[in-house]
Parts: C-alpha cells; sequence; structure tokens
C-alpha cells in the first residue's frame, strides 16, 4: 500500500486504514491502560473522541460515515500514537503481570485487533475494486487459485476451465443437539458464543462444497436478477434501488466476465467460489436452485467433526481469494473460503449474558435484523476463528467475503 491508501474511505459502513490502525490501539488505551495504568497519560486528548466506534457508554463517537474526511492526524502521528500504547501496554503487563481482569481485556483486545486486521483486507479491497485502474494489492498469483493438477488430468485444459463438479449432500441425523460454547470454557469465545445449549435439529443435508462463480453466472443467465418470485420483499427492493445485475467485483467487457481480486481484475474463474455474495442474493440463488440456506445450528452440528485446519485457506495462505474444491472430502470449504450465510437471525442464545460494563456493548447491542454468517473466510485468521463463532451482518451488505452453502430437508 502507499501512503495515499491510508486515508480513504470507499463507504459509509467501511473506514480509512489509518483508523482502523487507530482504533484497534483506542481499544487498549481506553479499556486497558485508562483504567489500569495509574500513570498513563493520554497520547492526545480528542483521539478517544476520534477513535471511538460505537461505545456510546465511553462517549459520543465521530460521526462514521465522516471518518474519510479527516487528513489529520496524519498517517505518522497514527504510527505514533500506536507506539504509545504499545509501550505503555508492555510496561503495564511487566508491572502486574497476573492480573486476571488486565489479561482478560488483553485478550479481547487481540481478538478485536484480528477483527479489524480482516476488515482492514475487506475496506481495501472496495477501495480498490472501484477504482477504475483496478490496483492490485498482492502480486499476482500464478498459475492459477485452481487446485493443482497435471495437465494430462485435465485432458490439456488448463486448471482454469475445470469445474467445480456437481453438488453432493451429506446427511446429518435430527435430534437434540448442543450447539455454542459454556461461559466457563478456558478458551476464547465471544460472549455471543455463550451459554452451550440444546437445539433440535430436524434431519438435513449438507451441500459438499460452495456454490462455484459458473454456478452463479447460471443462476443470472436464467434471469435470477429480473425474477422478483426468487427474492425476500426487502431483497427485491435492494435488487431495484442498487440496480443490482451482478456480484459486487464482477464485471462484462465485451461480452466476457471479470472479476477483481485482491490481485487485480481478471477473468472470472468458473471453477472458483462465488464471493462477496449479500445474504439476499444467497437467499434467491437457494430459491432457484429449490434449497435453501442451512440454520446456523445446522451449520455448527456438520462442521463438529471436521478439522479447521485448511492450508489452503484463511489469510495466512496469503491468497487474497478463496480456494477451490478439491473433492477429497465429503464437506469442504467449511473454514477459512468464505463466510457462509445461514437463515439464522442473529440473535441472543437463551442465557446469554454480556460482559459487565461498557465492553457488553461489543456484540449484545446489535442482535436485531442481522443474519448469522459462519466459518470464516480467506480474509480471517486460522487463531481467530472457532467452530462457534458468530459473525452477522445485515442482509444487503456484501463487501465481506462472503458465500453461499445450500442445505436441504431429509423428511
Amino acid at each position: 500500500m502507499e501512503i495515499e491508501d491510508y486515508g480513504v474511505q470507499p463507504m459509509d459502513d467501511a473506514s480509512p486504514p489509518k483508523w482502523h490502525l487507530a482504533h484497534v490501539s483506542w481499544f487498549f488505551e481506553t479499556f486497558i491502560l485508562c483504567q489500569f495504568g495509574e500513570t498513563y497519560q493520554r497520547f492526545h486528548p480528542h483521539f478517544e473522541y476520534l477513535f471511538n466506534s460505537y461505545y456510546n457508554g465511553v462517549g459520543t463517537p465521530f460521526p462514521r460515515p465522516q471518518r474519510g474526511f479527516l487528513s489529520r492526524p496524519t498517517v505518522a502521528e497514527v504510527m505514533a500514537y500506536r507506539q504509545h500504547v504499545d509501550s505503555a501496554m508492555s510496561a503495564l503487563l511487566e508491572a502486574a503481570p497476573q492480573h486476571p481482569e488486565v489479561l482478560q481485556r488483553v485478550q479481547l483486545g487481540i481478538h478485536h485487533e484480528q477483527q479489524h486486521q480482516e476488515l482492514l483486507l475487506t475496506d481495501i479491497k472496495y477501495n480498490f475494486g472501484h477504482n477504475p485502474l483496478f490496483p492490485a494489492l498482492i502480486p499476482p498469483l500464478a498459475p492459477t487459485l485452481a487446485p493443482p493438477l497435471a495437465k494430462e488430468e485435465l485432458g490439456g485444459a488448463t486448471p482454469l476451465d475445470r469445474a467445480a463438479g456437481d453438488l453432493a449432500f451429506s446427511a446429518f441425523a435430527g435430534g437434540i443437539h448442543e450447539v455454542g460454547i459454556d461461559a466457563g470454557d478456558e478458551q476464547f469465545k465471544f460472549d455471543n458464543e455463550c451459554p452451550r445449549h440444546e437445539v433440535l435439529i430436524r434431519p438435513f443435508a449438507m451441500a459438499n462444497r460452495v456454490i462455484s462463480n459458473g454456478e452463479f453466472l447460471e443462476f443470472m443467465q436464467d434471469g435470477g436478477y429480473q425474477r422478483a418470485e426468487l427474492w425476500l420483499s426487502e431483497g427485491w427492493s435492494t435488487v431495484q434501488s442498487q440496480g443490482w445485475q451482478q456480484p459486487l467485483y464482477w464485471h462484462q467487457v465485451d461480452g466476457e466476465w471479470f472479476e477483481y481480486r485482491l490481485d487485480g481484475l481478471h477473468a472470472l474463474d468458473l471453477h472458483l467460489p462465488a464471493v462477496h455474495i449479500s445474504g439476499h442474493e444467497a437467499y434467491a440463488f437457494a430459491q432457484w436452485r429449490g434449497l435453501r440456506l442451512p440454520t446456523e445450528f445446522e451449520w455448527e452440528v456438520a462442521a463438529a467433526e471436521l478439522e479447521l485446519d485448511q492450508p489452503s485457506g484463511y489469510v495466512e495462505s496469503g491468497r487474497g481469494h478463496p480456494h477451490g474444491y478439491t473433492g477429497d472430502h465429503q464437506l469442504q470449504q467449511m473454514f477459512g473460503c468464505v463466510w457462509q450465510w445461514t437463515a439464522s437471525s442473529y440473535a441472543p442464545y437463551p442465557g446469554f449474558k454480556p460482559l459487565p460494563g461498557t465492553l457488553g456493548e461489543y456484540n449484545g447491542k446489535f442482535m436485531s435484523s442481522q443474519l448469522v454468517l459462519r466459518g470464516g473466510s480467506c480474509a480471517t485468521p486460522r487463531s481467530h476463528l472457532r467452530k462457534t463463532y458468530r459473525n452477522f451482518f445485515y442482509p444487503p451488505d456484501r463487501w465481506q467475503f462472503s458465500g453461499i452453502r445450500l442445505a436441504q430437508d431429509l423428511d
């Protein structure tokens, strides 16, 4: 990235990169240093206001849509602020290494920073992907993102020509299943993952992979964006008002489809997962296929016996784009590929208790009008994800690395 990129706010729901960098330090300053650092001095008296995201218990935040208007503080000042906070945090941890409340908040702050690492990539992609120059953030991914196969296995074709294969479904028994995490479990978890509880699930089947670009293109070619009967009312209104005709980063040039990726603009690879799909588009596609989206509890039950390790996934892969289906397991692309929309509303679990004090605003107050997504994406740090992790976005949102996995009833 260049210095000019740090101050750009691509849309109201995103933030300039330098704001992300300052905000994660603001979190440590506000919730740890100012409360437990007896001699701590704030770096700047107005940063508490400028870099507050949504914590009304701290004070009125600077308006989110106006973050990109601020040429000051400079990037250099933000970096100096980060160094100031990091040095103070190191001194505090050396002075009180066993303070349980400090350690808990440090752990929360680390996971909070990982969330913003992911948001940095999604926000930068929105900025670059709407620039007519289509600049690349990472070097070209060569020779292809598709699974590595010998040329003779492909009949002389290149890997980009390889189809994803027909959808298959794995069956899961109905009954009473446990989901979530116990509040007393030692591993880190957000409050919205608690408590562990029982749910009744009917027999269902889960698709072996996520939906590919080729399949989504078929939906488009069959008039998917013109057929009101496939869409929820709010989704159809969004299609009409926003003029949606294709996924967020697809572009048609001389009759050919291209997709913007973090390594630049490329011919659409039909094999790879459809990504940057909204919840409304996911629902309409499922209707078109005569299937449905899974509930978040079905997704968690299906993922229960799977390993999270995906060497070709997560942000650590450096790919910057979701990996293709390899066909070597019944369920693929569950983790570290694309966030998968579910049919579940983001709501508290039975017995949910938010964190005490102002930190209780972290998750609980957003439990309205949003859908749950599961599984993580190619922009998610591996250490950040768990099988019980509940991401949440509004149905029209599609700048996240989100895609589609289908399910069906077995009764």
